[in-house]
């Protein structure tokens, strides 16, 4: 029986990593369309039918690319921040309930690598310790952008992530529990039961600050894309400059589950349609939004990042869980 875990367990890992890996891949192919459509131009078109094949193009540009270290750079840390981005991204998914339980071959397959009862305090207690690769990527590279990348990552994450967790707070006041599946499991009752109903604030919170944490436009401040150099990223070439994106964007597709099944019903089966199938849906529409604002908002500046953290986020969240705590106590 214990063996027969281990197997399960192992075969889990490897099919995350090997399916978000993938989808990592594929999202940038589909970003490059869908910001292509928004900008009335193609994308990439000549690799491939409709340009399938750069996503291969570009995976062997980076694993075939020259990798240099700058001489003055800290080289062991300079070689392991990149390890720890993409890391603590998959780790983070092993708390992750990605789809309901299904059958096959006569066995009752459980899509979660790691079922535990604070599912939600592990995976934001995980992806924070991401923090770690940018931010040593950029003190470790003896460039003084590379260093002020690292600042603007330490600044944007640990602000955010605090939003993060006060806006979650307040669902999990209602649900009484930290586990993903109990949460999933609360709002089965269908569509009316979903907790943005009840949360709207909180919902809004939690998916402004998944832009900073993912680092995506508008609060793309760690490398951002308007400016000559790019942050913490300017040194790095090759396979581990692409570790640190491909850990990115496993960040968004985390983030995205968290929101599906924190607030818009999970796996839950959605009238007629599935609850695998429903949350898949839900995924690739909250991708395509974060993709869609991309699009459409210009950058801020860091004071105006931090403005709104401290100032408009952070006080909206704390005056949401007090209101939370005052219903469910005048509710009793």
């Amino acid at each position: 029986m214990q063996t027969s875990i281990i197997i399960e367990t192992v075969i889990k890992a490897i099919v995350i990593l090997a399916v978000f890996s993938a989808l990592a891949g594929f999202t940038t192919y589909i970003e490059r369309k869908v910001l292509a459509f928004m900008q009335r131009r193609l994308g990439p078109m000549n690799v491939g039918p409709y340009g399938l094949l750069q996503i291969v193009a570009d995976g062997i540009k980076l694993f075939t690319k020259e990798d240099f270290i700058p001489q003055y750079a800290i080289r062991p840390v300079f070689m392991i921040a990149p390890i720890i981005t993409a890391s603590t991204a998959f780790i983070a998914m092993s708390a992750v309930p990605f789809l309901p339980e299904f059958e096959l071959f006569g066995y009752t397959v459980r899509p979660i690598l790691s079922d535990i009862n604070v599912g939600i305090l592990f995976v934001l207690g995980v992806a924070s310790v991401g923090l770690y690769g940018p931010l040593l990527g950029g003190m470790s590279s003896a460039n003084k952008w590379s260093l002020l990348g690292g600042a603007r990552t330490a600044i944007q994450l640990l602000s955010y992530e605090v939003v993060s967790g006060l806006s979650l707070l307040a669902p999990l006041m209602l649900v009484g529990s930290l586990s993903l599946i109990d949460i999933n499991n609360y709002q089965n009752a269908g569509f009316t039961s979903w907790l943005v109903w009840s949360q709207p604030l909180a919902f809004i919170l939690f998916v402004i600050s998944g832009f900073a944490e993912t680092n995506r436009t508008p609060f793309d401040l760690l490398e951002h894309e308007a400016e000559i150099v790019a942050g913490y990223a300017t040194e790095y070439s090759g396979l581990r400059w692409g570790m640190f994106f491909i850990g990115e964007y496993a960040n968004l597709f985390t983030v995205c589950f968290l929101i599906s099944l924190v607030f818009l019903g999970g796996f839950n089966d959605l009238w007629f349609i599935p609850g695998g199938l429903a949350i898949i849906l839900k995924v690739m529409t909250l991708i395509f939004f974060f993709l869609w604002t991309r699009a459409s908002w210009p950058h801020i500046r860091p004071d105006q990042l931090m403005w709104l953290c401290w100032k408009i986020l952070m006080p909206l969240a704390v005056i949401n869980v007090v209101i939370t705590g005052f219903v469910m106590m005048f509710l009793e």
